[in-house]
C-alpha cells in the first residue's frame, strides 16, 4: 500500500544526527502538501462494489410493483368512502369528538380521539420578530471589517497589479490592556494590505491580523486600545458567547454583520439545521469542510464573519459561508462558537512562530476525507505517506500508512488543518498525537511526540 505514495524519482533523505535535526528534499518530504484524489489501495477489495440487475429482473420488478399500487389504491378508495360515510353520521359534525357507547353494550368503545398527543403549544419560548432589545445590546461588540488588497492578474504585456476592496464583519470577543480581538473568518482578512475596522459609531482604525487558521476559516484582528477615540472605547462591549453544542432545531436565531458592505444590519429566522457538512475551497486550493450551524435568517455577502445569535443575544456562531445558488434560498451557514473560541483563544494568546522557530511532525500526509474513510474503512485524517528518519514523529513511533486523526488536543481531518495548529507551536515542544494504528486494524492511541526543526530554515 505505501509503494502506492512513493515519489517515483525515489527518497534518498539523509539522515542528520546534530542538535535533534534533519535534512531532506522538499520535493520528496513536504508536510503542507494536501492530495484529494488517491487510492491506498491498488487492488480495490476495500471499496464498496454495486449490485446490478438485468434488464429481464427489472421489467418483472416493474410489474410486481404495479400489481402491488394497484392493489394499495383499490383498498385506499374503499378506506376513504367507509371513513367519510362515518364522518357523516357524527352528530356534531365535529371532527376530534370522542365517542363511547353504552358500557352494557356487547360493542367496544369507539373514539376518533388519536392514541399519540397531538402536536400543539409548549412551555418553551415563542419566537419574536421583535428583536430590537436583542440587536441595542448586541451592536456595540460587532464590527465591519474593510479589507484592502492588491490583486495581480496576467496580461499580454506581463502581470498587472490591480487595488481591490472586500467587506466583512467582525465580533469583538475580548480585551485587555493593550488591544481588543475582533474574531472573523480568515477569508474576510486573507491578502489584506490594510484592514480597516469601522465600529458600531461609525469610528474607523486601522487593525493587525493576530492570527488566521484556513481549515476553519477563522481568523483574529487586534485592535490597539491606543488607536481608538476615548468615547467609542466606552461604548464598545466584548459580545457574550454562548453554547452552541445546546442549541436545537427550531430555536430563534438573529445575524448580525456588515451585509452587503452597506452597515451594520439585522436578520432573524430560526436554526434550521445542525452538523452540516460544507465543503468550500480556500484561497490556497485547499478544499475545506466543517460541520456548521444552517439557518434561514437572511446571510448576505459582508455577512462573514458576523455573528449568529440566539435568543438571549448569546453569539452561537461565526456566520461564514453562504450557498448561493439561483435555486437555493435560505440556507447560511456559522460555526459553532463552543469549536471555534479554543481556536480563538489560543490566536488571542499566542504569536505564530518565526520560521527559524518553527517545528515539524516530519512526515509527507494526504487527506482522508469522509468520502475515502467510507469507501476504504479508514479514519478521515492525515494518512502517514512517508516518515522521514530521524523526526520526532520516527521516535514516537509513527509509520506509513497510519492515521493521524489528532494533534495537541484538536481533531485532524486534513494536512491543512495539522499545519495550522503547528504554526503556534515551536521546535522541542512534547504534544500528545492520537494515531490510527494500520498495524492494529486502524485502532487509536494517544503518543507523545517530541516535534523537531527544519534544518533547511537553520541559519
Amino acid at each position: 500500500m505505501s509503494d502506492y505514495f512513493n515519489n517515483n524519482n525515489g527518497s534518498n533523505t539523509e539522515e542528520q544526527n546534530n542538535s535533534g535535526t534533519y535534512s531532506y528534499k522538499k520535493d520528496e518530504i513536504n508536510q503542507g502538501e494536501s492530495f484529494y484524489q488517491w487510492s491506498p489501495y491498488d487492488d480495490g477489495n476495500r471499496a464498496k462494489k454495486k449490485k446490478t440487475k438485468t434488464f429481464g429482473k427489472k421489467l418483472g420488478n416493474a410489474a410486481a410493483i404495479a400489481l402491488v399500487f394497484g392493489l394499495v389504491a383499490g383498498l385506499s378508495f374503499q378506506s376513504i368512502v367507509a371513513v367519510t360515510n362515518k364522518l357523516w353520521d357524527l352528530e356534531d359534525n365535529k371532527v376530534g369528538i370522542e365517542t363511547t357507547k353504552d358500557s352494557d353494550s356487547d360493542s367496544k368503545s369507539e373514539s376518533t380521539t388519536a392514541s399519540k398527543t397531538a402536536t400543539g403549544t409548549t412551555t418553551a419560548t415563542k419566537i419574536t420578530t421583535d428583536v430590537s432589545e436583542i440587536a441595542e445590546n448586541v451592536l456595540p461588540a460587532i464590527v465591519q471589517v474593510t479589507n484592502a488588497g492588491i490583486k495581480e492578474y496576467q496580461t499580454f504585456f506581463g502581470t498587472m497589479q490591480q487595488p481591490t476592496q472586500s467587506a466583512g464583519s467582525g465580533i469583538i470577543v475580548s480585551q485587555d490592556d493593550t488591544n481588543i480581538y475582533i474574531a472573523t473568518n480568515n477569508h474576510v482578512v486573507s491578502g489584506a494590505e490594510t484592514l480597516t475596522i469601522t465600529f458600531n459609531d461609525g469610528q474607523a482604525v486601522e487593525g493587525t491580523i493576530k492570527g488566521t487558521d484556513s481549515s476553519c476559516d477563522l481568523a483574529v484582528v487586534s485592535v490597539a486600545v491606543k488607536d481608538i477615540p476615548s468615547d467609542t472605547l466606552s461604548a464598545i462591549k466584548v459580545a457574550t458567547l454562548g453554547d452552541s453544542d445546546s442549541t436545537v432545531v427550531g430555536e430563534a436565531a438573529i445575524v448580525i454583520g456588515n451585509a452587503m458592505g452597506y452597515g451594520t444590519s439585522v436578520t432573524n429566522g430560526i436554526i434550521s439545521a445542525k452538523d452540516r457538512e460544507v465543503s468550500v475551497q480556500d484561497d490556497d486550493g485547499n478544499i475545506v469542510s466543517n460541520s456548521l450551524i444552517q439557518t434561514n435568517a437572511a446571510v448576505n455577502p459582508g455577512n462573514s464573519g458576523g455573528a449568529l445569535l440566539n435568543a438571549k443575544g448569546e453569539v452561537i456562531g461565526i456566520v461564514s459561508v453562504k450557498l448561493a445558488q439561483e435555486n437555493v434560498e435560505g440556507m447560511g451557514y456559522a460555526i459553532p462558537i463552543s469549536f471555534a473560541w479554543s481556536i480563538i483563544q489560543q490566536m488571542v494568546d499566542n504569536d505564530v512562530v518565526s520560521e527559524l522557530d518553527a517545528s515539524y511532525l516530519g512526515i509527507a500526509g494526504k487527506d482522508i476525507t469522509q468520502e475515502m474513510s467510507e469507501q476504504y474503512n479508514v479514519p478521515v485524517g492525515v494518512y502517514v505517506a512517508q516518515v522521514v528518519s530521524g523526526s520526532g514523529a520516527e521516535a514516537a513511533g509513527i509509520q506509513t500508512e497510519d492515521v493521524i486523526t489528532a494533534f495537541n488536543g484538536r481533531t485532524v481531518t486534513s494536512v491543512n488543518t495539522l499545519n495550522n495548529i503547528m504554526q503556534y507551536i515551536s521546535a522541542g515542544t512534547t504534544v500528545d498525537v492520537t494515531v490510527a494504528k494500520a498495524s492494529n486494524d486502524y485502532k487509536e492511541e494517544t503518543i507523545k511526540v517530541t516535534l523537531t526543526r527544519r534544518i533547511d530554515k537553520v541559519q
